[in-house]
């Protein structure tokens, strides 16, 4: 049978909506190229980028109402460039306070550790009455850390693995860090300048691509990042704040470094026991029985509160995620990207939570009922 002729007009139209996805296949594809090439070249830069979106996204109230105070004086790089300022005496400040006790304490360190490998380490008195394991440590402690002759090998061989190549490269490392410190903290400030345009284009983009529900993914994802930066860090200072105090009445030794470390350890989950743990043993190898008891009633009760009343009401109640989900996001992400990971985890659950709201909300559960086995 002879194939009928294609009405007029049709051909031309076929053609060009075949050239028409031709171009756009060869869009995607260029653009897959390009952000590809645009990845590597800024491999070294991605933690950079990610904390300061991390950082402007946190901070973003507090410089709307500083843009909105600064507003009349017509200068628009004012309130950036001093939000920009604050967030970074907020992390150098700490940073160099610490620094400075390191620096105080090491003289205080070394002149101990001299000592030690002249007379060794007296074995505890309460060290052989633990049950079970305390006459074999007991032992073990005499044999290593009594004799003095024994300590100055350990010490020795410790010192050993400490070569002058490895303080060079720890030093390499630090500064570093701190030119991708500046580098964050420049793409803070000039997402605080341009921040408002370049959200309406995010939001552009998120409604050609995803439709409606894009900016509802957005709003889920910055209520993560809020609820994240108020659960693990505010809490966390929290913690090292009520512990700082602990350790001072129960009479440790530099009670405002430790309660230092144990907030920003608080920040892990499951981390700050290992810090005030650490002391109530410290104060039980001194002797003060009763107050290491207390220190780690008092810790195990501030993170039992912090870790299942508090931090889920912060992060799970402002991302509408639930406990086991923020629980693994922090953990994964943690896991995968390091500290990073304490907002990527949470980031990418909420927008995994928020798709498959929108993609089964819709569906008609109601009265259905799962096939039972036969």
């Amino acid at each position: 049978m002879a194939r009928e002729p294609d009405p007029p007009g049709r051909t031309p139209r076929i053609a060009s909506d075949r050239a028409a996805d031709a171009q756009r296949g060869a869009r995607l594809v260029l653009a897959a190229a390009l952000g590809l090439l645009g990845l590597w070249i800024l491999h070294a830069f991605v933690a950079a980028l990610a904390w300061a979106v991390i950082l402007a996204i946190a901070a973003w109230p507090l410089f709307a109402r500083l843009d909105r105070a600064l507003a009349r004086t017509g200068r628009s790089v004012l309130a950036p460039l001093a939000m920009t300022l604050l967030i970074g005496l907020l992390f150098i400040l700490p940073f160099a306070w610490v620094a400075r006790e390191l620096v105080r304490e090491m003289g205080g360190i070394f002149t101990h550790l001299a000592a030690l490998r002249r007379s060794g380490v007296a074995v505890p008195d309460w060290l052989p009455l633990l049950p079970g394991v305390g006459r074999a440590l007991a032992q073990w402690w005499q044999a290593n850390l009594a004799d003095p002759q024994a300590m100055q090998e350990l010490l020795g061989r410790a010192y050993g693995q400490i070569p002058a190549a490895t303080v060079r490269q720890f030093g390499g490392e630090i500064v570093h860090r701190l030119a991708l410190f500046g580098f964050t903290l420049l793409t803070v400030f000039f997402l605080f300048r341009d921040g408002a345009a370049f959200g309406q284009q995010l939001l552009g983009l998120s409604d050609r691509v995803l439709g409606p529900g894009g900016e509802r993914v957005g709003r889920h994802v910055i209520a993560a990042v809020h609820g994240t930066l108020n659960g693990l860090l505010l809490v966390g200072l929290a913690e090292g704040v009520a512990l700082g105090l602990a350790y001072w009445l129960a009479g440790l030794p530099h009670p405002v470094s430790v309660g230092a470390l144990t907030g920003v350890l608080a920040a892990i989950p499951f981390a700050a026991p290992v810090v005030f743990s650490g002391a109530a043993l410290y104060l039980f190898a001194v002797g003060s029985r009763l107050a290491a008891g207390a220190v780690l009633a008092f810790g195990f009760v501030v993170v039992f509160i912090a870790d299942h009343a508090v931090r889920p009401f912060l992060i799970g109640g402002a991302a509408r995620l639930p406990f086991l989900w923020v629980l693994l996001g922090i953990l994964g992400g943690l896991e995968s990207f390091g500290f990073l990971g304490l907002f990527l985890g949470p980031m990418t659950m909420a927008a995994l939570i928020s798709l498959w709201r929108d993609w089964t909300g819709d569906l008609p559960a109601a009265g259905r009922q799962l096939p039972q086995p036969p």
